[in-house]
């Protein structure tokens, strides 16, 4: 039975030590970063490996390849993407071909990603940024609109699917407002559930259907002022399973961030306790990943049949024209110029 918790890797390959780790422990699925990342032979022969340690057909094995600042996967070896600010740009000009151009990307990074042996995009980025808000999200955002960032959002994430990779909606129910980044402070917004309702939140309903989704470390007073939304049953409960209707696998954004308070093996009780099917553990320290693995439950009910239908995104593979995407990428590329 595998483990409500996905793990972060020390290097380019998997030591014996780790190797083991993984087999007794057996998370869910492992996240990679720039220091798992040689070549396309190197990540494939890791990502092999990691399977064959775990020993599931069905794993997650995720990435941070939104394009623009957040790109794991980088020339010389992969093609440069674009941000999604890019196609926000070019949405206020021409709609629909910014939407057309936004699908053959995703579409395109997924055969990149299925031929490493990568099955999972955290991406895209639903938060709608506003005035005065910390550049965290900034570029990555597909708009200053929920209507814009829904319509460009849901395009990004069909592509994904398309090539038979999970895409993971983010940062829900919202960090689009945060003044903070998360990954050095606690972010809290203030504002009124109306106001979170009509933009914050917004996209994320638009896209509660999708499978998977991530959530935010940010404090909303105006739902639970205690707690981040990480950590608050309140706000998974009435907001993200309810108002927001999203009924997905739901995992925690990286535990490692300081927004959290506690030990590693304390943030990870929390999250699963607030609501979350899975803990993310990016650091890929192994004692970090020991004490994780120590304290998660395995993967069991609700949790285990909203993974089993987000892992059915791996068995789709429509075919589509390879050269006709890659003239829409370098269209938008060119923009950037």
């Amino acid at each position: 039975m595998l483990s409500a918790f996905i793990a972060g890797l020390a290097g380019a390959q998997l030591d014996a030590r780790e190797a083991a780790l993984l087999r007794a422990a057996r998370p869910c699925g492992v996240i990679l970063f720039a220091r798992n990342i040689e070549n396309p032979e190197q990540v494939r022969r890791l990502t092999g490996d990691v399977r064959a340690a775990i020993g599931a057909d069905d794993l997650l094995v995720l990435i941070d390849q939104e394009g623009g600042r957040v790109q794991r996967l980088r020339p010389p070896h992969w093609r440069v993407l674009p941000p999604a600010a890019a196609y926000a740009r070019l949405y206020q000009r021409d709609a629909q071909a910014a939407l057309r151009s936004a699908r053959m990307a995703a579409r395109l990074t997924a055969a990149d990603l299925s031929a490493l042996g990568i099955n999972t995009d955290c991406a895209p980025v639903l938060d709608v940024p506003v005035p005065g808000s910390h550049d965290v999200i900034g570029d990555r955002a597909y708009g200053s609109t929920p209507d814009q960032v829904a319509a460009l959002g849901r395009v990004v994430a069909e592509g994904f699917m398309a090539g038979g990779v999970l895409p993971v909606i983010k940062h829900i129910p919202g960090h689009g407002r945060a003044t903070k980044d998360s990954h050095h402070d606690l972010p809290v917004v203030t504002a009124s559930r109306s106001d979170l309702e009509a933009n914050d939140f917004a996209p994320f309903r638009a896209l509660a259907g999708m499978p998977a989704a991530m959530t935010a470390h940010v404090v909303f007073t105006a739902i639970d002022a205690d707690a981040p939304a990480s950590t608050s049953a309140r706000v998974t409960v009435d907001i993200i399973r309810g108002a927001i209707g999203f009924d997905g696998l739901l995992m925690s954004d990286d535990l490692g961030m300081r927004a959290l308070s506690g030990t590693i093996a304390e943030r990870a009780q929390a999250v699963l306790a607030a609501g979350s099917d899975l803990a993310l553990l990016c650091s890929g320290d192994i004692a970090e990943t020991e004490s994780v693995a120590g304290v998660v439950p395995p993967l069991q009910g609700p949790a285990q049949a909203r993974f089993a239908n987000a892992c059915a995104v791996f068995r789709q593979q429509n075919t589509f024209d390879v050269a006709e995407a890659e003239a829409c990428l370098g269209e938008v590329l060119r923009g950037l110029a």
